[in-house]
């Protein structure tokens, strides 16, 4: 009697499950830690390894546990989330997770290395989830207002970032010599936890009026844009059209034309070019710094 065909053995049978992502939290509020722990340690593929409270703490959580990811707060007591930074991205991946919107600091984050950058109230739960994903794969993920500062800073050109607000960031990275952080920053600096633990934060200088030997930006307040609108109508004079900006700032297309439709009324445009010269204050007669 013939014995019954046998299926071909699956090749994939024995084929371990991947490994699931590791995670280090640094957060200076308690609260705002263990929803982040208890959000991703939910997800199969990711793990929380350690919780940290400031910089420093998170650089020894890094060193002593190797994680795939780093979610890294802005501002945190003792030493700050940008201080720290430079340090952190020698370990592994870090994403800014942070109340912080002030396109300076997006643009500073992104300068020490930062491969994301998550303002609250402007993601979901999933879009965390995927920023860890994407930022371990080598793939950037920012939120709508990181993406404006990025591209601000995109449209400054290079030398003109703003001042960090005072107290934040503490001095750029340098080069350690004999008097301590005293040469500028050319290479990455020394993983060392004594390196770490001499930054403090510092006093940034503020500017006004010309930015970078140009003008400062036109007197925008006349135009009475909400913050989203604001966000948009930077999108729009970049050149973006609205399936860009709606990808940028995680809405629809249809919410992206109805924010264009007030934006529009508002700045007494009939088209995007026009809207941008105003925006912008290159339209005529618009002047700079003119409210």
């Amino acid at each position: 009697m013939q014995s019954p065909t046998q299926p071909p053995p699956n090749p994939f049978q024995n084929v371990p499950p991947p490994a699931a992502l590791r995670v280090v939290v640094a957060d200076d509020n308690p609260v705002v830690r263990a929803g982040l722990t208890a959000l991703l340690s939910g997800r199969e593929d990711i793990t929380v390894v350690a919780e940290a409270a400031d910089g420093r703490e998170a650089y020894e959580a890094a060193r002593a546990h190797r994680p795939d990811v780093i979610l890294l707060d802005v501002r945190m007591p003792g030493v700050d989330g940008i201080s720290a930074l430079p340090y952190l991205v020698q370990i592994a991946p870090v994403v800014m997770l942070t109340y912080s919107r002030e396109s300076e600091i997006v643009q500073e984050a992104l300068r020490r290395g930062a491969g994301g950058y998550l303002v609250h109230g402007e993601f979901a739960a999933d879009q965390l989830v995927a920023a860890v994903r994407d930022v371990k794969e080598g793939r950037a993920h920012f939120t709508s207002t990181a993406a404006g500062a990025l591209l601000e800073q995109l449209r400054q050109g290079p030398g003109t970032g703003q001042a960090l607000p005072e107290g934040l960031g503490g001095a750029r990275p340098t080069h350690r010599n004999s008097a301590g952080f005293g040469l500028p920053h050319t290479s990455p600096p020394s993983t060392s936890a004594e390196n770490l633990s001499q930054l403090q934060p510092g006093v940034a200088q503020s500017s006004s009026g010309w930015v970078g030997g140009r003008p400062a930006a036109p007197d925008r307040s006349r135009f009475q844009l909400s913050t989203r609108e604001a966000e948009i109508m930077d999108l729009i004079a970049s050149g973006m059209n609205n399936q860009q900006i709606a990808a940028a700032c995680f809405i629809s297309e249809k919410t992206v034309k109805n924010h264009i439709n007030r934006i529009f009324a508002k700045l007494h445009s009939t088209s995007r070019s026009e809207a941008a010269a105003k925006w912008l204050g290159t339209a005529p007669g618009s002047g700079r710094g003119v409210g």
